[in-house]
């Protein structure tokens, strides 16, 4: 057998390990910074494999080793996440969440469950290539300031140096059996916005003797949408979203202060700090214009993902290979964000999709929703594909 066909074999007789570890990770979820007991049932797998691994790397994070044949000749880095979501699980199944209000909504168990497979086939397969695979799993994906960006602090891409990260997301999007990749810019950036407007409240039957925090954070709202329309580049994807306003008024009370959040998302860095400083003027002078105060802060979020051209054209190389031309499609620009957007700032990465729909079995719901499910059968797809583009990418000089 030839290194694909051995590894096809050995994530197909993994499969029901994979899919246990999957169930048990999905039914024991824990959220961002919290997940003490996912990284001990991490470590107990990779102890049981004699992995060699370093815990506890900002935060719960484990970084894992195996080395090849001259294992200085090269690194990559292959990373999964490891966190939940708070969301109540609304599916009915043998491993519906245990930790009730606690869910893994974004299919981080999966990927965790990959990644140990994946460990296991590398390791079995170590005299078969060189260099050294750094194996990442990390924490607190899903909330800012991202787990990858602790991880990068306490030198995760040092000691040794990755020459590249690979990544894998579920999607239920795209069809088991399917996978997808986007080379340059995929994911945007994610900032928070945090405004708080101080008028002057009284009876709603005397507007005039009140300085109406209602009337002005909605003019607010609605013009900060110019910043999308008319001030960002047509060429540059942009998103400006307000979900939550509080005006704790009544029918006949105008509050003294009304409450917002929301999120602004982008494709570009610069513009990015430019449309920051446009928002917070904006809002804070139409707010001093009509007479209220306004506090405009903004939480920077994850940076724009970027997927280095040629490491992602050849990993897609190797996916045709793996899997068949049919079964490897081009990824559209998505508007969410991503803590692995850090790495791809400090070396090459790429961050490719794996399909996990299944109509037939009723697989359809989206990410972060209470009935978010996989078709596990994608699991054997992942892992296999997983493994072999690190070899293969490993092989390059």
């Amino acid at each position: 057998m030839d290194i694909r066909q051995k590894i096809q074999y050995l994530a197909e007789e993994l499969l029901t390990e994979t899919i246990q570890n999957r169930r048990y990770l999905h039914a024991h979820p824990e959220l961002s910074f919290q997940e003490k007991n996912t990284s001990t049932f991490v470590q107990q797998k990779l102890q049981a494999q004699n992995i060699p691994f370093q815990a506890n790397v900002g935060g719960y994070g484990i970084v894992a080793y195996i080395q090849g044949k001259n294992p200085t000749q090269k690194v990559i880095a292959l990373r999964a996440d490891m966190d939940a979501l708070p969301i109540t699980e609304a599916n009915q199944t043998e491993y519906t969440s245990q930790n009730v209000g606690v869910m893994h909504a974004c299919g981080h168990d999966a990927h965790t469950a990959n990644l140990l497979s994946v460990a296991a086939i590398l390791n079995k397969l170590k005299t078969e290539f060189e260099g050294t695979v750094k194996l990442i799993f990390q924490p607190a994906e899903e909330k800012i300031p991202g787990g990858a960006s602790l991880m990068i602090q306490e030198g995760v891409l040092e000691n040794p140096k990755p020459q590249a990260i690979i990544g894998q997301h579920v999607m239920p999007l795209i069809e088991t059996g399917k996978v997808g990749f986007r080379a340059g810019k995929y994911m945007a950036s994610a900032d928070e916005i945090y405004v708080t407007i101080q008028g002057k409240g009284g009876h709603g039957a005397q507007p005039h003797q009140c300085i109406d925090p209602v009337l002005i954070a909605s003019h607010i709202i609605v013009a900060l949408q110019q910043i999308v329309s008319r001030n960002a580049p047509p060429t540059i994807p942009s998103v400006l979203t307000f979900g939550k306003v509080i005006a704790n008024g009544a029918t006949n009370v105008i509050p003294n202060q009304v409450y917002m959040e929301g999120t602004f998302r982008t494709m570009d860095e610069k513009w990015r700090a430019e449309a920051h400083q446009k928002m917070k003027s904006m809002a804070e002078g139409m707010a001093q214009a009509m007479g209220a105060k306004c506090e405009f802060n903004i939480v920077k979020g994850y940076p724009v993902l970027y997927n280095h051209e040629a490491l992602t054209n050849n990993v897609k190389e190797y996916a045709i290979e793996y899997l068949g031309k049919e079964n490897v499609i081009d990824l559209d620009l998505w508007m969410a964000a991503e803590d692995f957007a850090y790495y791809t700032h400090q070396i090459p990465g790429c961050f490719y999709r794996l399909g996990t729909r299944n109509e037939q079995k009723g697989i359809i719901s989206n990410l972060h929703t209470p009935t978010f499910d996989i078709d596990e059968q994608a699991l054997q797809i992942g892992v296999g594909l997983m493994a072999y583009i690190t070899i293969k990418c490993l092989s390059v000089q």
